[in-house]
């Protein structure tokens, strides 16, 4: 499993000098847009949770991606103290190329394998992400 990951982590658009800006701007956005849809706020510190790295470093890359337009600060309605990242039109614009873009990956990967074996494979990982979720919430206090 950690082969899988490393191998994965590492891998990027060859030759591209864009390319290592671009992945942060997609990783930050894809921390937000998760949050969100598993109902947590997309705090700094829940970024940087999501993320596995300390605050300091998700608080610059939602400012690179806040510069950029992919995202924006909000105060909470809730505690006014505390501000929320979301994304923009423009941010979830890029996390659908994004997204795009690593399906035509995945194709590619698996051009011989079944309509059968594709299904199983996603559903697996699916799965292995709500486990994870699950056991990661039991375990740590979440960050709503």
């Amino acid at each position: 499993m950690f082969s899988f990951v490393r191998h994965w982590s590492r891998r990027s658009a060859a030759g591209d000098p864009g390319a290592p800006e671009q992945g942060r701007l997609v990783l930050v956005c894809e921390a937000v847009h998760c949050l969100t849809e598993r109902g947590i706020s997309a705090t700094v510190n829940a970024v940087a949770h999501e993320i596995g790295i300390d605050q300091s470093g998700a608080s610059r890359l939602i400012k690179s991606a806040t510069a950029a337009g992919h995202l924006i600060m909000k105060a909470s309605v809730v505690d006014g103290r505390q501000r929320r990242a979301s994304l923009t039109a423009a941010g979830r614009s890029m996390l659908d190329h994004a997204h795009a873009w690593q399906d035509e990956v995945f194709d590619q990967l698996a051009a011989d394998w079944s309509d059968e074996r594709r299904r199983d494979f996603r559903q697996s990982m699916t799965d292995l992400m709500d486990r994870s979720y699950a056991m990661d919430a039991s375990a740590t206090p979440t960050h709503r």
